[in-house]
């Protein structure tokens, strides 16, 4: 059998489009009233597990609206120019069957991405990679989220269930974030994972060079250091390269000097998948990692947890004031 590409091709939005917005709406019930539930410091397993089996249940309905991949966003409008007779430059890759350049046909340069229309005028995109057998739905409510709060670059991205290397699936995200560059006209990009998907952008960036396209990562009960929970999942290729003796993090423990990727690790005491919990922060001498702790909140309900997602978008503002300092003083 031929495996599916890491990202699939996108497909036509359908009428239906705004179904996972009524389903949210529908299993919202559940949510509330598990929120109801005790908050003394003895009671937080019982209520985040029962959060937990809410967000399963909602999920489980919303699960089948994330399965095809959604549209990327278009490509904005380049700027107009004398160089074009229709008005724009427009970047084009070179062919071997493109002509070569004469003094009488002179090819216009290439634009500059600073030149492109959305860079600095808007957040940079925030790519969004999801957890074990899942897939984009699980990000409905933080993509909700970053809209209203300004954020127009917000994609998440599905990844095949026959990927069985995390390697490979980190080398497949870097060709999106290289194609999420190129369309929208930022340099940089965000990039917020959920478990394992958290693990995926980081090998990414501390291991095939990312930090040069990514500016922040964004972990949400992601193994940094491996988990140990349920050995009898190790079956599955991926869950051995989550497991604390595995060579994937083995290779995440090694040097990285200079990486200039910022980390933010959100983590609960509260997450049992992540054994222990503390594997869910990020502790290297050569990374730029802020640890949050977050009271209450279970291994599933940190996608949809409405504090988790103040936190998120608070990291991603304080990341592009720390980017406006620095440029300042590189000016000046």
């Amino acid at each position: 059998m031929q495996a599916l590409p890491f990202f699939s091709a996108p497909l036509v939005a359908t009428p239906l489009a705004a179904a996972p917005l009524l389903i949210a709406r529908l299993v919202s019930a559940p949510l509330r009233c598990a929120r109801l539930l005790p908050t003394r410091a003895a009671a937080l397993p019982l209520r985040s597990t029962a959060v937990d089996l809410a967000v399963l249940a909602g999920h489980l309905l919303l699960y089948p609206t994330g399965i095809s991949p959604e549209r990327p966003m278009p490509r904005p409008a380049p700027h107009p120019t004398a160089a074009s007779p229709e008005g724009f430059l427009t970047p084009a890759a070179p062919t071997a069957a493109a002509a070569p350049t004469t003094a009488e046909a002179p090819q216009p340069a290439p634009i500059s991405p600073t030149l492109l229309p959305t860079e600095g005028r808007a957040h940079p995109p925030v790519l969004l990679l999801h957890g074990f057998i899942d897939n984009r739905s699980v990000f409905l409510l933080l993509r909700r989220s970053l809209h209203r709060h300004g954020w127009r670059h917000v994609e998440a991205l599905n990844y095949s269930p026959l990927t069985c290397d995390l390697r490979k699936a980190a080398e497949l995200l870097g060709r999106h974030v290289e194609e999420t560059c190129a369309r929208t006209g930022h340099r940089r990009v965000d990039l917020v994972g959920h478990s394992l998907g958290g693990l995926i952008a980081r090998y990414y960036v501390q291991r095939l060079g990312g930090d040069a396209r990514v500016r922040t990562v964004i972990t949400l009960g992601t193994p940094h250091s491996g988990t140990r929970i349920a050995p009898l999942l190790s079956a599955h290729p991926l869950i051995r390269q989550m497991r604390p003796d595995s060579a994937v993090i083995a290779e995440l423990s090694r040097p990285a000097p200079n990486c200039r990727t910022q980390f933010v690790a959100f983590w609960s005491e509260e997450d049992q998948v992540m054994v222990p919990a503390t594997t869910a922060r990020i502790s290297h001498p050569d990374l730029l990692a802020h640890n949050v702790h977050v009271a209450g909140v279970g291994h599933l309900a940190l996608p949809v947890n409405g504090t988790v997602a103040a936190g998120i978008r608070e990291a991603l503002a304080a990341a592009e004031s720390a980017e406006g300092v620095a440029d300042a003083v590189s000016v000046a």
